[in-house]
C-alpha cells in the first residue's frame, strides 16, 4: 500500500474514565474507543481529555474499504488549538503481524494528502477525500495506528484502524 494512501487513511481519518460499553442509535454495540461515524477508527486510549483534536464523525465509503476502488473520507473535528510546521506522526502499519512501515512523518507534509496544510488554525474542520485504493493491495489483515505530536510533543491524537482485505471472488472460467 502508497504511504499516501495509508497517510490519507490515518490522517483523514484523524484530530472517560473507565470502559463504559453503550448502544448507538442503530443498537450496535460500541464502546468509547470508537469514533463516531461509519468507518473501522478506535482511539489509542480512554483518556483524551489532553488532545488537541476531538473528532466528531468519521465515514468511509465503502466502510470495510475494499481493493481496486475509490475510497471516500469524510471527517469532521473540532481543533482547539492551532497545529504548526514540526508536528509529526509516529505511524506503523502492520500486515498481519509483519510491521511494514514503522516510521516519525512529518505531518505538515501529510495532511497535503486530504488537501489541507500547516497551520491548521482552531475551529471545526471537514475533510472530504476521494483516495483510489490500487487493486494490488495483497488481501490480509492491516492494522494502522497513527499517534499524533505538536512541534512541542504535546499530543494532538492517537487513532487505529484495522482492516481485512478480502480475496475478489472468482466468476468462473471466464473472469470478466
Amino acid at each position: 500500500m502508497r504511504f499516501a494512501t495509508v497517510a490519507a487513511l490515518a490522517f483523514g481519518l484523524a484530530p472517560a474514565s473507565g470502559l463504559s460499553v453503550f448502544r448507538d442509535d442503530q443498537g450496535v454495540i460500541q464502546d468509547n474507543l470508537d469514533v463516531p461515524g461509519d468507518s473501522p477508527l478506535k482511539y489509542c486510549e480512554e483518556k483524551r481529555d489532553d488532545d488537541i483534536i476531538l473528532i466528531q464523525s468519521v465515514d468511509l465509503t465503502p466502510n470495510p474499504p475494499q481493493a481496486g476502488t475509490e475510497l471516500v473520507i469524510e471527517a469532521t473535528g473540532t481543533v482547539y488549538e492551532t497545529i504548526e510546521e514540526g508536528a509529526y506522526v509516529n505511524l506503523s502499519v502492520k500486515y498481519g503481524l509483519i510491521r511494514l512501515i514503522n516510521t516519525k512523518a512529518d505531518l505538515c507534509e501529510q495532511i497535503k494528502n486530504v488537501d489541507l496544510e500547516c497551520p491548521i488554525e482552531k475551529g471545526v474542520i471537514s475533510i472530504v477525500k476521494s483516495v483510489d485504493l490500487p487493486k494490488e493491495i495483497p488481501p490480509g489483515k492491516y492494522t494502522v495506528n497513527a499517534d499524533v505530536y505538536t512541534k512541542d510533543d504535546e499530543h494532538i491524537t492517537c487513532l487505529t484502524a484495522t482492516v481485512v482485505f478480502s480475496r475478489k471472488e472468482s466468476l468462473g472460467i471466464f473472469d470478466l
